[in-house]
């Protein structure tokens, strides 16, 4: 998967857990299992990479309601690691 498709299914997996009404904060593993199984389906993911990528889709979500600023670049500064 290159950077673009990575960071348009973060992009796209964020904006299920605003409609959800999940928290950027959420860390129960159950409240995310659809996300990771979301990822998979898109992604072709095993279940460790795809759960690493529901948690930078949360980190994601918090430096973009704390920055006006390219998010995914951002997200480097604080090893965020959007690869």
């Amino acid at each position: 998967m290159d950077e673009d498709q990575q960071n348009s299914e973060i992009e796209k997996i964020a904006n299920l857990m605003v409609h959800d009404d999940i928290s950027p904060d959420e860390q129960d593993a159950v409240k995310l299992e659809k996300y990771k199984n979301q990822i998979k389906e898109d992604c072709d993911l095993d279940d460790e990479q795809a759960m690493k990528m529901v948690y930078e889709t949360l980190l994601y979500r918090k430096l973009k309601n704390s920055d006006s600023g390219d998010v995914l670049e951002k997200g480097n500064e604080f090893g965020a690691g959007f690869s």
